[in-house]
């Protein structure tokens, strides 16, 4: 019950169709503030939630290093298991889970990830349309405070799935993959480690080529100077306004705190924690990850929080979407989908684990300084 928990709390709690009936976390204070939340059974173990006979969906947003062994034992107990992004930290893993979940006849979903926003898939639904022709390109980029925000050591130890290309790429690789319809050929990338206190990586840049012949370049910087937000109407990554007195509030916080003192802080701001913050729900637009622009045969497609910003031959338009009901309802919706009405899951194991290739490519080109080829790549089911 982490940072990645409480950003779906809103979630959780507003969706109609969802019911919390039992949850697990090793901090009693969590179980605690979980049980008054929910009404809910909470558990020490997240084996004893496989094995609750009302649970019928996992939701897993534990430490990337144990999303396997927690979606396989869902799976084995017939659950559906919705992961947090990334799969896996190990290719090897991810296959272990699939191949588990395929095995159990029961959905596999990864998210959240950026590439679930109303405005991305409203993109996509003009692309597969035809209107606008083609996708040719794709270029996206995000500037954010990502790697001075509190974390446990292992999250800035690159092996143990720590650094941006992981916890971030995930989402921006989903995206571009949507976009351009999700077969990705070859990956050339470099890599920033520009900090000797934060010894992973907090940068990238990298150019994709897809099957097609579609390319797209993608720029991300954790560093915590220029906030892309900037280029997003000054909304913030979660839909809310940016407030600019926040600027550099990352750096001071974690600041000159030994590496114990930084988890310490972090696990007070989870949830349940003693600093915990639940997030407001006041009215929000949609979410977004930066500045992402699909230049297509016929226009350019810009999402934006409010919607999908048409550039064609004659004029400039937002395509408007309604501000979000309910916070990422989007994962929801293809959750009960594929739960209740048993159609295939789009951000399914195999979409996943192919996110999860490119960031792997991504690493291996930046250390090699080689273009790197892909195969285990899927296309993405438009409809």
């Amino acid at each position: 019950m982490g940072r990645a928990f409480a950003l779906m709390v809103p979630t959780l709690t507003l969706d109609p169709r969802v019911r919390v009936v039992a949850g697990s976390d090793p901090r009693p204070e969590a179980r605690a503030r979980f049980a008054r939340d929910f009404g809910a059974r909470t558990y020490a173990e997240p084996t004893d939630v496989c094995a609750d006979a009302e649970v019928e969906v996992v939701y897993i947003a534990s430490p990337h290093g144990v999303h396997a062994e927690q979606a396989i034992a869902a799976a084995r107990a017939g659950k559906h298991v919705l992961v947090e992004k990334p799969l896996a930290v190990a290719l090897a893993d991810a296959e272990r889970m699939v191949e588990a979940a395929e095995r159990a006849g029961v959905a596999l979903i990864v998210g959240h990830s950026h590439s679930f926003d109303a405005p991305i898939l409203a993109a996509r639904a003009m692309i597969a349309s035809g209107d606008v022709g083609a996708v040719h390109m794709i270029t996206a980029l995000n500037f954010t405070d990502f790697l001075y925000r509190p974390r446990r050591p292992e999250e800035l130890v690159t092996g143990q799935g720590g650094g941006a290309l992981f916890s971030q790429a995930a989402h921006q690789v989903d995206i571009v993959r949507l976009l351009a319809g999700g077969r990705l050929a070859r990956v050339l990338a470099h890599t920033g480690r520009w900090d000797a206190t934060r010894p992973t990586e907090g940068a990238y840049a990298a150019s994709f080529t897809f099957e097609d012949g579609c390319f797209a370049s993608l720029t991300y910087s954790g560093y915590a100077h220029f906030d892309s937000d900037e280029l997003c109407g000054d909304i913030g990554e979660m839909g809310e306004p940016r407030d600019p007195a926040r600027y550099g509030v990352a750096r001071r916080l974690v600041g000159g705190q030994g590496a114990e003192a930084e988890a310490s802080l972090k696990m007070a701001r989870n949830y349940g924690g003693e600093r915990y913050s639940p997030p407001a729900h006041g009215e929000r637009w949609h979410q977004h990850f930066g500045f992402v622009l699909a230049s297509c045969e016929r226009a350019d497609l810009r999402p934006l929080p409010q919607g999908v910003m048409v550039y064609d031959d004659a004029k400039p338009r937002l395509v408007p979407l309604p501000r979000p009901r309910v916070p990422r309802q989007e994962v929801i919706d293809e959750l009960y989908a594929a739960v209740v009405a048993g159609r295939p899951a789009r951000h399914d194991g195999r979409w996943g684990m192919a996110t999860l290739e490119a960031c792997h490519a991504m690493l291996e080109s930046a250390r090699t300084g080689r273009e790197v080829r892909l195969r285990r790549q899927c296309a993405w089911r438009d409809g």
